[in-house]
């Protein structure tokens, strides 16, 4: 099987510093994601949260932040199923604000390769939807 990254890029009309914004600080994340525990910051570790429909708190993904270097890049540890990936954010000024590319590698080893495909797809479903929640949240 050979290496899948799903990479996916978008662009929003806000500056990099305010889509940077949304991308590190716990309450804005909350909007378009599922929320952290605490802000995001270099060398520290995260947990992000899912509220169940009867109130309980579940951690749905963690990691680290391997790399931050506001507001051009953030590199992420990023574990699901107990397997680390790498996501990748890389924002750039363009004339309608941001540019946003995200990297997500290491998807194909969560699973065996039968269910490798379903995972990549199902994450790749995953990101449209929360970049469609992000670019709300930022209007």
């Amino acid at each position: 099987m050979t290496t899948s990254t799903i990479t996916k890029t978008v662009f929003f009309n806000a500056t990099r510093e305010t889509v940077w914004s949304f991308l590190t600080e716990r309450d804005k994340i909350g909007l378009w994601f599922h929320p952290p525990k605490a802000d995001l910051a270099a060398g520290e570790d995260y947990e992000l949260m899912l509220t169940r429909d009867n109130g309980e708190k579940v951690k749905v993904c963690w990691g680290s932040v391997l790399e931050m270097h506001g507001p051009e890049k953030m590199v992420w540890s990023f574990i699901l199923n107990d397997s680390q990936t790498t996501v990748t954010w890389v924002l750039e000024e363009v004339l309608c604000g941001t540019r946003l590319t995200l990297q997500h590698e290491g998807v194909e080893g969560i699973a065996g390769e039968a269910a490798a495909m379903d995972l990549i797809m199902s994450l790749d479903a995953g990101w449209d939807e929360h970049f469609a929640s992000l670019r709300k949240a930022l209007s």
